[in-house]
This record gives C-alpha cells, sequence and structure tokens, in this order.
C-alpha cells in the first residue's frame, strides 16, 4: 500500500486543497468521512478562530484531516505606497459611493510569528499540519513532530523542495503553476520559474526520497491517476471542491465558475500583494494596468481589496472578489463534496481500466 495513505490514513490519494475563506469544518469532514483527506485553512483567523475551526470538524468526523498555516515573511509597510495605492482605488470606491480605507492593515499575521496558534495546535495535535509560502524555524518544526504531527509543505521549485526535505518534513506538495490561489514562493522577490504539475512532480519524484503530492490544475479522476502514473503518492485538488455546497464560496464566486469566466484565469498581485490566480475579474483588470511595486506587501494590500469587495457586494457587484481559481476551473461540479469523492473514485477506476496504446500502433507522422 501507499506508504504517504497509511501516514495520512487515508484510502484515497486524494487531498481536498486548504483553501483559507473557501474550505470549511464542513467541506474538510465530509472528504475526510468519504475515505479521502479533508483540510482546513487557518491562515486567515487568529488561533481562538482557528482552535473554534478546528473544534467544528473533529465533531464531524472522527478521521484525519489537515490543518494549514501560511508561514509568510512579515510585510514591509511603506506608508507612501499605501497611501498612493488607496488613492489609485480611490475611484473604484467611488463608484459605489464610497471610500477607500484612510489606512491599510496588516489583517493577519503569519504563523512564524504567531506564538499562540503555534501553541494552540501543540495542545489540539491535528492529525495533519501543512505549511505555504514557505517553513517555521527548526524548532517549531521538532516541537510539531514531537507532538506526533505529521507536516507537509507547499513548494514551487527544487530549492525549496530540497528545503523542506531538509528541514524534516514528511511529504512535498509539487504546486505547478496551473494550481489556483496563491503561489507558495518562499521568496517572492526570486525569479518564479512558473513549473507546471507535470514537470515539477516528475522532478522532485526523480530527485526526493520523500513522497510527493502532485498539485495544480487536476479535477478529475483521470487526472488524478495521471499524477499517479508520475510516481506522486496523492494528489491535491482546490478548485474542484469550490463549487460543492460546503464552501464557502459566495454567489458571486460560483457563477462566476459556472460561467465562460472559468476559462479564463489570470496570475495577479493586485488583489492581495501576492501573486495568485484568479478568476479574470474587475479587480484583476485593476492589476494590469499598475506595476508591481506600486502594490503594498502582502497581506497588506488584501485589507483594500476586502474593503471594495465588501462595498461592491453590497450594490450586487460581484467582480472585485478575490475568486481564486486554477487553470481546471472550467471541470469544476456543483456537487456535494461526498459525492464529488465517489465520482474521483470511479473516475480513477475507469481510467486504470483503460487499455494503454501500445506504443508501436502509434502511427509516425514524421
Amino acid at each position: 500500500m501507499n506508504q504517504l495513505l497509511q501516514k495520512l490514513q487515508i484510502k484515497l490519494p486524494i487531498i481536498q486543497a486548504p483553501m483559507a475563506g473557501v474550505s470549511t469544518p464542513e467541506m474538510a469532514s465530509a472528504v475526510s468521512n468519504a475515505g479521502a483527506l479533508g483540510s482546513i485553512g487557518i491562515g486567515a483567523v487568529d488561533a481562538d478562530g482557528a482552535l473554534t475551526m478546528i473544534q467544528a470538524t473533529r465533531a464531524l468526523t472522527d478521521r484525519p484531516f489537515n490543518v494549514n498555516v501560511f508561514c509568510h515573511y512579515q510585510p514591509g509597510r511603506d506608508a507612501k505606497r499605501e497611501s498612493r495605492w488607496l488613492s489609485s482605488l480611490a475611484p473604484h470606491f467611488a463608484r459605489f459611493n464610497g471610500e477607500p480605507p484612510k489606512q491599510l492593515n496588516e489583517i493577519y499575521k503569519s504563523f512564524l510569528y504567531d506564538v499562540p496558534k503555534l501553541e494552540m495546535l501543540l495542545e489540539e495535535r491535528p492529525a495533519i499540519v501543512s505549511f505555504h509560502f514557505g517553513l517555521p524555524g527548526r524548532e517549531t518544526i521538532q516541537r510539531l513532530k514531537d507532538a506526533g504531527i505529521l507536516l507537509l509543505a507547499s513548494v514551487t521549485n527544487r530549492v525549496e523542495a530540497e528545503r523542506v526535505v531538509n528541514a524534516g518534513i514528511d511529504a512535498v506538495i509539487a504546486q505547478g503553476y496551473e494550481a489556483g490561489g496563491h503561489r507558495s514562493l518562499f521568496d517572492t522577490t526570486a525569479q518564479d520559474d512558473c513549473l507546471g504539475t507535470i514537470a515539477l512532480t516528475r522532478m522532485l519524484v526523480r530527485e526526493l526520497e520523500v513522497p510527493i503530492i502532485a498539485a495544480g490544475g487536476i479535477m478529475d479522476g483521470a487526472g488524478i491517476v495521471a499524477c499517479l502514473d508520475l510516481g506522486a503518492s496523492a494528489a491535491q485538488l482546490g478548485t474542484a471542491f469550490i463549487a460543492c455546497p460546503e464552501s464557502s464560496a459566495d454567489q458571486y464566486f460560483r457563477e462566476a465558475l459556472i460561467s465562460g469566466a472559468a476559462y479564463h484565469t489570470v496570475m495577479t498581485r493586485a488583489i492581495s500583494g501576492r501573486e495568485a490566480r484568479c478568476l479574470a475579474n474587475n479587480f484583476t483588470a485593476i492589476g494590469l494596468n499598475v506595476e508591481n511595486w506600486q502594490i503594498p506587501d502582502y497581506p497588506v494590500a488584501y485589507d483594500a481589496a476586502k474593503a471594495l469587495h465588501a462595498l461592491a457586494s453590497k450594490e450586487d457587484e460581484g467582480g472585485f472578489g478575490a475568486q481564486w481559481a486554477g487553470q481546471g476551473a472550467p471541470l469544476a461540479r456543483s456537487i456535494p463534496a461526498a459525492e464529488l469523492i465517489a465520482q474521483l473514485e470511479l473516475e480513477m477506476v475507469q481510467a486504470l481500466k483503460q487499455p494503454r496504446q501500445d506504443l508501436a500502433d502509434i502511427p509516425n507522422t514524421h
């Protein structure tokens, strides 16, 4: 049996991505109860909010689930840049008879500096904790491991993966450029090679000894099987679950996901201050007209985006939201999470039963 699945205590090589603001205890528990690994994202809430989410998930399942934290560096604050950014957004606020905030705030703290959240995790001891945007210090990692917690971390290239392995993390999540939401880059000032899921997964499988979890653009059973064929131990799916009724995606996000908008995703820093893949909408259009250096750091910039989205939503305009979605968005299905897991399993079985064409039978067109 797949050793990673044994460690995760799941029967299916499927992990539901911990989409902060979209994944919920109801979703995570439904996925885990169906034999896969459910996840909740606690990066955007404080220790008390995170505890509430963990306890709510535990009330719905006795199966393991993943708890995800953000490990970004503390944002650099530049009052002039932030003021100019707010001024540039003023016409968009005015469209809905409002004004931008007087100042921007760091709306949530990185796990790197959040001692109460660490202590809460050590007390609650969830089965799995995963890291995004980097890694905490060695002491924190060791304390989590000593508590019996299995650790995962997302990477976008080999250098990051080697850091993860050297830190003693149990498995690596290979986040391809196709993935929705924030890039898990450790260093946002370094060049992003934009490696796709296939290339990154295969590279890491060949070069590392730890289990590799493929992530990015995977939406159905055939995609999962393809990743397993590459040598991945499991596949992580995020966008595939957004349309499920258990997600907390708003009506505007859901409507966009089942429309032609799903065929168009873009990378943008404008919404949050970090590169993230989003359905093309009114806010991503704002980002087309500004340079990255004009945008405040993550997550400070997010404060303005959330304020504009809230104001626009009151006027029934949802095109300013953070509609994080991957390139496989058109394949999303509006069915309950447990039914989606069952469908993914069926599709995997069907893909495995399909006869593999003999290479000798493929016509040579050259």
